[in-house]
């Protein structure tokens, strides 16, 4: 497909942080002040996850009261109506926005009635995934899962464990989300992003259907079968995990090898601002790199339906939506 083949062709994003993909213009207006566009977003000689991280801090300031959410969630679906995204997940961490005011389950009520006032003005269907963080503790990560149950079907979507893998890996989270799985709420899981590919076969042992990145499958065939014939989402970020050094370099990266097992891939920006990236880029680029056909393209889009922790009724929408392409 060319470049406008690829911008016009409607688009589903199941891997989206609110805080990596605010606009300039959001921050700016939050802040009260000028902001350079190299604050926000890596350059493409990233060197490190550290250096990638740091671009966080100035967005998370902009995230710390119910104006501030509600307008967020405006913002991240009017940058994603420019390329013609149809259906977003975005995730979204409560408990950093949490104050003394403003408890975990407001702070989302606040985003999803930002999100509700970009759908109706963008056409664009979304849910929310509220982010367990792995550096917080159980009985604090169980509350914010709780409260988000509670808005499960009202604008939330499903739940997430995130942050830094390698020194926490998922053996320490079975049991927060055996509970969270016998509660009824979906969830997908940050695993194989850095870190052992056992995160991603304890991820899927609990009950995940999906799982971030992912990319530690890498030559563990057994795995990959598996992981095809359970049907479970590979959220993949290409562009995300080349500047952070996932993999050390191009070559390395295995969605050609996912593509080829029949594992139901598919493709997200991961943070758009952050990374300087929107999903028409992020095709581009696996088209050029990967060889991946047009074909591939529609069949990412038509996985990342079959994925969507959405209902049947926004899915059969969606179907007919690409089916018209």
């Amino acid at each position: 497909m060319t470049q406008e083949e690829l911008l016009r062709l409607p688009k589903v994003e199941l891997h989206c942080h609110l805080d990596g993909s605010l606009s300039q213009e959001f921050v700016e207006k939050r802040l009260g002040r000028s902001v350079k566009k190299e604050e926000l977003s890596v350059s493409d000689d990233c060197t490190s996850l550290a250096e990638y991280l740091e671009k966080f801090d100035m967005p998370c300031q902009c995230l710390k009261d119910e104006e501030g959410l509600e307008e967020a969630g405006y913002d991240v679906l009017k940058s994603m109506s420019r390329e013609h995204v149809c259906y977003a997940e975005i995730r979204f961490a409560p408990l950093f926005s949490e104050t003394e005011s403003m408890s975990c389950k407001k702070a989302m009520e606040a985003l999803i009635k930002g999100l509700e006032r970009g759908k109706q003005d963008f056409a664009i269907e979304y849910g929310v995934i509220a982010c367990a963080m792995r550096h917080i503790g159980e009985e604090e990560n169980w509350r914010m899962i709780r409260a988000a149950r509670e808005l499960l079907g009202s604008g939330v979507c499903g739940a997430d464990l995130a942050g830094a893998e390698a020194s926490y890996p998922m053996s320490q989270f079975m049991n927060l989300f055996e509970n969270t799985r016998k509660i009824g709420m979906p969830f997908t899981i940050h695993a194989g992003e850095c870190g052992s590919v056992d995160n991603i076969t304890d991820a899927v042992n609990v009950g995940a259907k999906r799982i971030g990145h992912g990319i530690a499958m890498r030559g563990h065939e057994d795995v990959i079968r598996e992981l095809a014939e359970k049907k479970i989402g590979i959220e993949m970020c290409p562009i995300s995990n080349l500047q952070t050094k996932a993999v050390p370099g191009p070559e390395f990266y295995p969605i050609r090898e996912f593509l080829d097992h029949g594992v139901r891939v598919t493709v997200n920006t991961d943070n758009r601002t952050v990374s300087n990236t929107t999903m028409t880029k992020e095709l581009e680029f696996i088209q050029k790199t990967y060889g991946v056909r047009d074909e591939e393209v529609l069949l990412l889009m038509r996985n990342a339906v079959d994925a969507a922790f959405a209902s049947d009724t926004v899915k059969e929408k969606l179907y007919r939506k690409l089916a018209e392409k």
